[in-house]
């Protein structure tokens, strides 16, 4: 019978408030305590932290475990048009496809606006990420940008 390795994840983010080597090695330990985290590897200098986990450790409890220790792994939001929903059932069915992609911290879909607004964990996730989950799901995505139009994309 053949070993299959372990199928893991890997999340690199950015961590701030860390201003010495015991601040690092805090948030490491934090980490590290997140069930089905494998390692755990803060670089104080580049202020980001590497985790290597199970696929099923959500970014969010990345982010709750940076939090309970006192740092923050910046997040932003990222708000898109979404076409092609006519019920709850699109609604609900685009939520749970954007949460559970990787680095997205929370989701909010909105069928009369038509709009998803997305917290990600910044480096994570991206607006391109998010637009093709959303793409996947069958329905069709533009982000918006800071004037509140939406982006052409090209290509």
């Amino acid at each position: 019978m053949l070993d299959r390795p372990e199928k893991t994840a890997e999340y690199v983010f950015p961590v701030d408030g860390m201003t010495c080597a015991s601040c690092s090695l805090r948030v490491e330990k934090a980490l590290s305590a997140v069930p089905g985290v494998k390692t755990a590897a803060v670089n104080l200098s580049a202020m980001t932290a590497r985790v290597e986990a199970a696929p099923d450790v959500k970014p969010a409890d990345l982010v709750s475990a940076v939090e309970a220790a006192g740092y923050e792994a910046p997040r932003e939001e990222i708000l898109l048009d979404v076409s092609g929903m006519t019920c709850a059932a699109c609604v609900a069915r685009l939520e749970k496809a954007l949460t559970a992609t990787p680095g997205v911290v929370s989701a909010r879909v909105s069928l009369p606006a038509e709009t998803a607004d997305v917290t990600i964990v910044s480096g994570l996730a991206s607006a391109a990420s998010l637009v093709e989950t959303i793409e996947n799901a069958g329905f069709e995505a533009k982000p918006r940008a800071d004037d509140g139009h939406a982006v052409e994309r090209s290509g």
